[in-house]
C-alpha cells in the first residue's frame, strides 16, 4: 500500500473524498504509477497530480481507474459530479462557494440547467437555418434541370 503525503488544506471536502476513494482503488490494485499509466491512456505524471489532488481528474480517468481496478464507475463517477463544481484547481479556475436558491439548490445548477434548454432564439435561428438551406437545395436543384445537356 502506498504511503500518501496528506492532501491539499484548501481541497473542498467533496474532492478530498474523490481523491481518497481514488487512492484506495489505486492501492487496491497493488500497481505502480507507471504501470496504471501504462493500463490507462494517462501519464505517471498526471495520475501523481490526481491522487495528490493537484489536478481535477478527469472523468476518463475516474473511469479507467474504476475499469484496471474492477470497481463500480456509477459510484466514483457520482463522487466526480460531486466534486467537479467545487474543484479548486478545475478548469473554471478558483473555486467559488456556490450560492443556494431558496429551495436549497445551488445556482450555478439551476443556470446550467436552464442554459442547456434551448430557448426560442435557438429555435428561431436553427428554422431559419434550414429554411436557408432548403431555399440553397431548390435553386440547385432548378438550375441543373434547366441547365442545357451537352448531348442535343
Amino acid at each position: 500500500m502506498t504511503r500518501w503525503r496528506p492532501l491539499p488544506d484548501a481541497l473542498p471536502r467533496e474532492a478530498r473524498h474523490l481523491v481518497e476513494q481514488l487512492r484506495q482503488l489505486k492501492d487496491r490494485t497493488d500497481l505502480s504509477l507507471a504501470e496504471l499509466a501504462r493500463r490507462t491512456a494517462y501519464s505517471k505524471s498526471s495520475w501523481q497530480r490526481y491522487l495528490s489532488g493537484a489536478k481535477q481528474p478527469p472523468r476518463g480517468a475516474v473511469r479507467a481507474l474504476c475499469r484496471v481496478a474492477g470497481a463500480d464507475q456509477a459510484r466514483l463517477l457520482a463522487l466526480w459530479e460531486l466534486a467537479d463544481p467545487v474543484w479548486p484547481y478545475g478548469p473554471v479556475g478558483p473555486s467559488v462557494p456556490p450560492r443556494i436558491s431558496a429551495d436549497g439548490v445551488p445556482e450555478a445548477a439551476v443556470s446550467e440547467a436552464v442554459a442547456a434548454v434551448p430557448g426560442p432564439e435557438h429555435r428561431r435561428w436553427r428554422a431559419a437555418a434550414l429554411v436557408a438551406f432548403a431555399v440553397i437545395v431548390l435553386l440547385v436543384a432548378g438550375v441543373l434541370w434547366a441547365w442545357p445537356s451537352g448531348s442535343e
